[in-house]
């Protein structure tokens, strides 16, 4: 077993589960198609809830003090759509895709880049896609990744009925982040306590919620741009820790 394998194994059961859905997506009636993509969108809005209330984590109260975690999570949020917005992750994003479109010659399918923004910002927001590789980099086994790969496996296929090629295309993002961080795990060691992690997950979590908004068709709201806010949660939640102790 070498180190990144399990980030190896997602990127196939992404692959795996696009190409199921993409084949047996367009056999389904479109209403049947609209209704799994609502169901994850809900079961998406259930994992926001239960990653957003890290908030209350008693590392993190404890790090931070009382009150605290929901402004480090505030601030985060608006520094890093701030950020974002700024240096235009989301149109980036979105250009990214479109390239890909060009590559794989998807041209004449209109949902190839939210296939790919969508399913490449589910994939790697959730933390899971933090934890589970900085595990595999200390050595400390893959049993996490392999569960996410298992989720995203449904997930790919589901979204792929419904989205098509460019979920399958969202294997490259995963690739990249996931071994970013698994590199930094095999380097640095314990990349953050407790309680950063913690600021992390629940600012991903609210992020999460951006997400299912978007599968519901509630709201496009613009979730690439948010993404530098994973970055200054760990930050700021140190830097109020420094303050408060």
């Amino acid at each position: 077993m070498f180190t990144g394998l399990g980030t190896v194994i997602n990127i196939v059961a992404i692959l795996l589960g696009s190409t199921v859905g993409v084949f047996a997506g367009g056999k389904l009636p479109e209403r049947t198609r609209n209704v799994v993509t609502d169901v994850l969108g809900l079961v998406t809005a259930v994992a926001a809830v239960s990653s957003a209330a890290e908030f209350a984590n008693p590392d993190l109260k404890a790090a931070v003090g009382k009150g605290w975690p929901i402004i480090v999570m505030l601030l985060s949020l608006l520094l890093g759509g701030i950020v974002g917005s700024l240096i235009r992750i989301e149109d980036r994003l979105d250009g990214i895709g479109e390239r890909l479109k060009q590559r794989f010659g998807a041209n004449g399918d209109e949902t190839f880049v939210e296939g790919f923004v969508t399913a490449s910002l589910i994939f790697c927001v959730g933390p899971l896609a933090i934890l589970a590789s900085v595990s595999d980099g200390l050595g400390t086994g893959i049993d996490q990744l392999i569960l996410k790969s298992c989720l995203d496996f449904f997930a790919s296929l589901a979204f792929a009925s419904t989205l098509g090629w460019g979920v399958a295309a969202s294997a490259i993002a995963v690739g990249v982040y996931q071994g970013l961080w698994t590199f930094i795990g095999s380097a640095v060691g314990s990349v953050m306590p407790t309680y950063q992690i913690a600021a992390m997950t629940a600012v991903g979590g609210l992020m999460l919620a951006g997400i299912s908004f978007r599968l519901l068709k509630i709201r496009q709201l613009p979730i690439g741009d948010l993404l530098p806010a994973l970055v200054f949660a760990p930050l700021l939640a140190w830097l109020v820790h420094l303050i408060v102790k």
